[in-house]
């Protein structure tokens, strides 16, 4: 339906401006991308001739230069030698489909909760591969996604979603938000329904054919190789835009088809297989609870019974809680963010948003931690490490209404860094002199860097 197959894969094809993500497409994969808006039934029959050398080289550029190695243990930099005739060996075997997957390698990574979280580490050329069809099927399920889809999706990210949430909330009827958890989300993906909804849109075999083998190669742990019948690894490349399409189907499509129906207003915002829909009444909403499980069910998956909470919030909960003798309305937790119902400076209700208890906690424990691995190091190179971890902390979490928990996390971090210079000096404690000038020479002072939520929900959906 694309029209004639370009010969020898497209190689040469020109350039278009940078797409939303900054990376720049190709003539080839803007039409794509034209053609899926045009025709939103269509199924796409050939795909693969857009796998050519400089999207492939693009792809490499694209990957974490640190990221750990695969089973095939060979790092980013180590590929870079020979880094052209690799990757037109590379290209010659995905379009002779000699490619072949090679299994994750699984390793654990702890949770906020104290449990182990797997993650599966691709091979190299599987990376490059997987972000090669990232690209081709981005320009298909771009036109796709619906809006309130947030998660793993070009020129979107969590805070694009909070501030969607916030002004959700603010605007319409919401008093009562359902906070759901899809329980071992990416370990329980059916491999069958995967497929059946990817070919809505795509039926070029040899694509099919690549994704089937990646969902198929299986996991290596400690040498050991195992099937995987369900599931897909989390930390491959391909993962998130997979998990974007099953819940496209399960749930954002027939969102949009049961809020037509519902008695009041519904809001979404979904990012990956975290969810919050608020509802104007509680029967709707536990009427959704009820009939979301029981579609989830159909799909293999189901709700996280501790996670998943339907509590009173909005503007009219305080009032109606406060009529009814209760105490203040119950918050809830989404993106690292405690949301919590309160009022401005100006006596209007307003959503403050802190950051969550388990998130702060987590992170001083592996700040403490790594001062510990790292305490003969010399204490300016420690010292600029503890900036690089306090400026990264500010970039997500320094939103307007925070500022007290930003002030914490500077406060316990230099209080962890000082006890950890004590137990390595034999003239023990440092001086409150000595502590407030490391403080001031490494430690830099939160800032805000963020707008207010609904400035720049405005400024990006300013219709």
């Amino acid at each position: 339906m694309e029209g004639r197959t370009p010969t020898k894969e497209n190689i040469g094809q020109s350039r278009t401006r940078p797409a939303q993500d900054g990376a720049r497409v190709s003539q080839g994969l803007a039409g794509v991308r034209k053609a899926a808006r045009e025709r939103k039934q269509e199924r796409f029959t050939s795909l693969l001739h857009h796998m050519t050398l400089d999207l492939l080289r693009g792809s490499y550029r694209a990957l974490k230069k640190g990221a750990s190695p695969g089973v095939d243990g060979v790092t980013w930099r180590q590929y870079e030698n020979g880094l052209e005739d690799r990757l037109k060996d590379l290209k010659d075997r995905i379009h002779r489909g000699a490619y072949r997957a090679q299994p994750s390698r699984r390793i654990y990574i702890p949770k906020v909760d104290g449990r182990q979280r797997p993650i599966g580490i691709a091979a190299l050329e599987d990376k490059i591969v997987q972000q090669a069809v990232v690209t081709i099927l981005n320009e298909i399920y771009e036109v796709d996604f619906r809006g309130f889809s947030y998660g793993f999706r070009p020129g979107r990210g969590p805070h694009e979603a909070l501030d969607a949430l916030y002004v959700g909330i603010q605007r319409k009827e919401v008093n009562w938000v359902l906070d759901a958890d899809i329980r071992s989300f990416f370990d329980r993906m059916s491999h069958e329904w995967t497929m059946k909804f990817v070919e809505h849109r795509v039926a070029d075999k040899r694509i099919l054919r690549l994704i089937r083998k990646w969902l198929k190669a299986g996991v290596s742990e400690d040498g050991e190789w195992s099937e995987t019948e369900v599931g897909t690894p989390q930390g491959a490349v391909i993962s998130p835009l997979l998990a974007n399409v099953y819940l496209h189907y399960v749930f954002d499509q027939w969102l949009e088809a049961w809020r037509k129906k519902a008695d009041g207003e519904v809001i979404a915002v979904r990012y990956a297989d975290d969810l919050v829909v608020g509802f104007e009444s509680r029967e709707e909403a536990e009427r959704f609870r009820k009939e979301f499980e029981e579609r989830l069910a159909r799909f293999g998956l189901e709700l996280h019974p501790e996670k998943t909470r339907l509590i009173e919030f909005g503007k009219r909960a305080q009032g109606r809680r406060k009529a009814r003798g209760e105490g203040e309305p119950e918050s809830f937790t989404f993106l690292g963010f405690t949301h919590v119902c309160g009022v401005n400076s100006k006596g209007s209700f307003t959503i403050w948003r802190y950051t969550a208890k388990k998130k702060l906690e987590a992170k001083l424990r592996q700040v403490k931690q790594t001062l510990r691995e790292r305490i003969a190091e010399p204490l300016p190179k420690v010292g600029e490490w503890l900036g690089r971890v306090l400026t990264g902390y500010y970039r997500y979490f320094a939103v307007p209404g925070n500022w007290a928990a930003l002030k914490t996390f500077r406060y316990r971090v230099g209080k962890i860094w000082q006890r950890a210079l004590a137990r390595r000096s034999q003239r023990g404690r440092l001086t409150v002199e000595q502590t407030n000038r490391l403080y001031r020479r490494w430690l830099p002072h939160p800032r805000l860097m963020h707008p207010y939520p609904e400035v720049r929900f405005h400024a990006i959906h300013p219709r």
